[in-house]
């Protein structure tokens, strides 16, 4: 939902529009803010790399910044091996470099995704995200070459072994395995729903992938840098990925994006295969060291799991008293509050979209997701102070609470 706010300025987790009414920040930016508006440590650096150079072009004349926070990521990502690093701007534009180093590395073309997923609006972005509407509606044919399987979601009926059994049933019908080059999951969906991908079928994955030479690929865009109380959501699980991709919070609001792999698969494009003419900006490069350093300083990834919990057990408290809540769910602070007809059990889309729209007439700022519209999810700064976090709690549930009653 767009809203009919106008923003003038920002503050940590809170926004101010034109006409001076001020908003609680439950959004960020849509997963982008975990470190806050304005944050004074990302604008500082920022500021001196414009005293500098603003723009070369890395695959003109490189810039030693460009290098340390490959390096740094490269650290840093979860996997004990050689790794590289590519910087680009937008997550869509990781997702299609990571495609282009899958089909590099292993000379097949197919790509595998999951229902619900969302990796982006460039057409490959398009034809791995598994959500029609309102993504790939009226767009026409997509990139071939790609098939879903449905993603586990107890609220959708869909169990692990649903998936692992129509990724073998996928084999067998459309496509053979020593085609496909990769395949790519979010660890929790952003845009279909906040689940929470299972660590069963994460093992069972990596075990089909080695089995049949297959990458996979952890698309950590939404999840990284310290949501869900890690660094990397890949860290809570008992697997190494091939290929990450990232953006999102990786430069506080300034658009950058990284993959990062295993050497010998990352050195399998050709010199020029790989980059773009504002790929890894020098501003952006600056304000991603930036919040490296906050999320390390300020012990992000501990305000992550705290945050989380507090928001959780508010929720659940909710949910004992309101039958249209379905579910909570989290890892870490990506929180969702899933709802449904107490009666039907048919998704509650409409109540959605009415809490969201009392929310902002309250001065709470929500989003919603997943395939059936019927979930609110929570991406608020990480940086949020426990009084603007507490009132944004507190708006919140009267937000539910008198919508629910009314409905």
């Amino acid at each position: 939902m767009q809203t009919d706010r106008f923003v003038q300025r920002a503050e940590n987790a809170e926004i101010w529009d034109v006409e001076g009414r001020r908003l609680v920040d439950f959004a960020g930016g849509i997963a982008v803010l975990a470190t806050g508006h304005r944050h004074p440590k990302i604008i500082d650096a920022v500021k001196q790399q414009l005293d500098l150079f603003h723009h070369t072009c890395f695959q003109v004349t490189p810039y030693e910044n460009y290098v340390t926070l490959c390096e740094r990521l490269n650290a840093l990502t979860p996997g004990a091996f050689d790794k590289r690093t590519a910087l680009f701007t937008t997550g869509a534009e990781a997702v299609e470099n990571a495609v282009k180093v899958a089909r590099a590395a292993t000379g097949r073309s197919a790509m595998i995704a999951f229902s619900g997923a969302f990796h982006g609006r460039t057409m490959m972005g398009m034809a791995l995200t598994g959500k029609v509407k309102p993504y790939k509606a009226g767009f026409g044919p997509v990139p071939g070459e790609v098939w879903h399987v449905p993603y586990p979601a107890p609220t959708l009926g869909v169990t692990v072994e649903d998936s692992i059994k129509a990724l073998e049933h996928l084999f067998k019908a459309d496509v053979d395995p020593q085609r496909v080059a990769g395949i790519i999951i979010e660890l929790v969906q952003g845009e279909g729903g906040f689940y929470v991908a299972p660590k069963e079928l994460l093992v069972r994955l990596r075990k089909i992938c080695d089995e049949h030479g297959i990458l996979l690929i952890i698309d950590e865009v939404q999840t990284g840098f310290a949501r869900t109380g890690r660094l990397f959501a890949l860290e809570h699980y008992p697997v190494e990925a091939d290929l990450m991709t990232m953006a999102k919070s990786l430069a506080g609001g300034f658009p950058l994006s990284a993959l990062t792999g295993r050497a010998a698969l990352m050195n399998a494009a050709a010199p020029g295969g790989l980059g773009g003419t504002y790929a890894g900006s020098p501003l952006a490069v600056a304000a991603a060291l930036a919040v490296i350093d906050v999320i390390q300083e300020e012990q992000l990834v501990e305000r992550a799991q705290a945050l989380g919990e507090t928001m959780v057990a508010r929720l659940k408290r909710m949910q004992k008293t309101i039958p249209q809540i379905q579910e909570v769910r989290s890892l870490g602070a990506m929180v969702a509050l899933e709802f449904a007809d107490p009666e039907t059990g048919e998704p509650a889309a409409d109540l959605v979209k009415q809490i969201q729209q009392r929310a902002l007439e309250k001065g709470l700022l929500l989003l919603t997701c997943g395939v059936n519209g019927n979930v609110i999810r929570f991406l608020f700064p990480l940086t949020v102070t426990d009084t603007v976090f507490q009132e944004g709690l507190a708006l919140l549930e009267e937000s539910v609470h008198e919508t629910c009653r009314a409905a």
